[in-house]
């Protein structure tokens, strides 16, 4: 199925899609339930369309990431249509957008190495620093 195949109130949708954009997620409560929501734009090579992410979908999907939403649903909200992966409906990443540059410094133990010594050597000075005041203390005592 293409994005501009698809109609407003139609079901059992299976598409894979590239999200193009995601807003920041926003809390709201239904029904005593504190759900959370955020909006992205999806596209395919037919065109682009609103989806909505619902509760852990928000997490899973990042701008760049290529989904597979089945069983999806299309909706209308304000003229526009919008898919989501709706109460029965799947969605999962198949292909993730590249890591940043900070995300993959985390990750390369070649970056954690260095901090890591820094950190031993701090340990150093103090225990050196701690040591030479209690040298101290003790010539001051006698």
């Amino acid at each position: 199925m293409k994005l501009l195949e698809l109609k407003a109130g139609q079901g059992k949708v299976d598409v894979e899609v590239t999200v193009k954009s995601k807003a920041e997620p926003r809390v709201m409560n239904k029904y005593g339930k504190e759900l959370k929501v955020a909006n992205a734009v999806v596209q395919d090579e037919s065109g682009e369309m609103k989806l909505s992410l619902w509760n852990d979908d928000v997490d899973k999907v990042n701008a760049g990431d290529k989904i597979k939403i089945t069983n999806g649903y299309v909706s209308e909200f304000n003229g526009e249509k919008q898919l989501t992966s709706g109460k029965f409906g799947k969605l999962e990443v198949v292909g993730a957008s590249s890591p940043s540059v900070s995300d993959s410094a985390e990750d390369d133990s070649s970056f954690k190495k260095p901090k890591k010594e820094k950190a031993d050597k701090k340990t150093k000075k103090e225990e050196e620093k701690e040591k030479a005041e209690d040298e101290e203390f003790e010539a001051d005592a006698f």
